[in-house]
């Protein structure tokens, strides 16, 4: 009698994983001065609008964070490399830990920090750095696992395959469940972050963000489907 396989539990993990996006959006943007350190689509932009001299965005906060962003995302991929063949479980809580030690890290620094005045400066640069790192790391990990429309950061093609291939479009509404779902997943951290940044501060939705992305790992590794795939 065949036992047939256990259902893939990587796509619902990824799910939870892009509401802490939502959660880093609202600390960046609404902490740290008008930058993104999750999105660099939004964070090119906010760029563009410094370089044209719009009050309020700064060239050098966007590229610090940039340059982050690729540093961490250099070091998922490196990571990427040295598990390759190996164990998934392994190099997926590697770098979890990782992320989940970064943004602990910023979370320990944004106690002394003042978002209403952006002090201290090197407090300010420091959770940019961070925080940029730490999704820079998520980035090129999502990016290895390439499970279809869950990148965990960024929704535009993921909107764009909802639409396209809907219905209406004549398509046959594919993988419209997770679509939706990390729609809602990045609002739901996005309200949620904002909610804290302004009655709180930084720190515990740092803090938050971090134990989320470890105990989502966690209940990953133990759960059956983890092992399919080990050798990548």
């Amino acid at each position: 009698m065949s036992v047939s396989p256990p259902r893939d539990a990587l796509p619902a993990v990824l799910v939870g994983l892009t509401a802490t996006t939502g959660l880093v959006d609202a600390i960046s943007v609404l902490g740290l001065g008008g930058v993104f350190t999750a999105n660099m689509t939004g964070n090119v932009v906010f760029l563009g609008f410094a370089v044209a001299g719009v009050p309020g965005y700064s060239m050098l906060r966007s590229i610090v964070a940039l340059a982050a962003f690729l540093a961490g995302a250099t070091v998922g991929g490196c990571l990427g490399t040295t598990f390759l063949g190996g164990s998934r479980r392994r190099w997926i809580l590697t770098v979890a830990g990782v992320e989940a030690g970064l943004l602990l890290a910023a979370a320990l620094v944004a106690l002394g920090y003042d978002r209403t005045t952006r002090e201290p400066a090197v407090s300010l640069f420091a959770l940019i750095v961070l925080t940029a790192v730490a999704m820079g790391m998520r980035n090129a990990t999502v990016r290895q696992l390439a499970v279809p429309d869950l990148t965990t950061t960024v929704l535009t093609l993921t909107l764009t395959g909802l639409a396209g291939d809907s219905s209406l479009a004549g398509g046959h509404n594919v993988r419209w469940g997770r679509r939706v779902a990390s729609v809602l997943a990045i609002a739901l951290g996005a309200a949620v972050g904002a909610v804290l940044v302004t009655s709180v501060g930084l720190a515990v939705p740092l803090a938050l963000t971090a134990v989320v992305i470890l105990l989502l790992t966690i209940v990953y590794v133990a759960h059956p489907s983890s092992t399919i795939g080990t050798q990548r």
